[in-house]
């Protein structure tokens, strides 16, 4: 059954509706914030069990075409095997010594994208998958499906908020969100 499920998602280029809803519980970030203030909590989705079955799928299939395009960035750390905050600061301090040493000066500029995940644009994500990174086709349109027309809803407790469309960005605690957003947002 699930096999069967699976197969005719990937075959018909459709992730299932039934999957799209999202269920947001506030996370305190430490215990020693004030509990008042919305801006003090992770929000953490979770999402159905197959639909996470279904990513992991996909995501065997998209991590190796998108690493090995030559659109991805190679010095991009997050969200690769093998790479980490880590291995991007080595770089970042190993080019400083290397212009040092050669009696140049060095300028960092550092970004945090807030909310990063939730700013996405499904249309520029979709186009870049296509253009950029060559993913057409029955995989394009499940890409495309699997992102759009999600919605979600903020439980604490027993109470739950109405559910909400969400127009932009990728859920929060899936499988695919990290390829995802590091596709969006590599630049050679």
């Amino acid at each position: 059954m699930l096999e069967r499920l699976a197969n005719l998602s990937f075959t018909t280029g459709i992730f299932p509706s039934r999957y799209k809803l999202g269920h947001v519980v506030p996370i305190l970030k430490k215990p020693t914030l004030n509990v008042n203030n919305p801006a003090n909590y992770f929000p953490v989705t979770n999402l159905c069990t197959f639909s996470k079955v279904l990513e992991k799928l996909a995501l065997a299939c998209l991590r190796p075409h998108v690493l090995s395009s030559v659109n991805f960035n190679r010095f991009q750390s997050a969200y690769r095997p093998g790479y980490s905050t880590e291995t991007a600061l080595l770089k970042v301090v190993n080019d400083i010594e290397h212009s040092a040493g050669e009696g140049k000066c060095s300028v960092l500029l550092a970004l945090d994208i807030s909310a990063a995940f939730d700013a996405v644009d499904h249309s520029v994500l979709c186009k870049r998958a296509q253009v950029e990174f060559g993913v057409n086709g029955t995989a394009l349109d499940w890409l495309q499906s699997f992102v759009t027309d999600r919605s979600q809803y903020i439980a604490v407790g027993d109470e739950r908020s109405e559910t909400a469309n969400l127009l932009s960005g990728e859920p929060q605690g899936s499988i695919l969100g990290p390829i995802l957003l590091a596709l969006c947002v590599s630049d050679r």
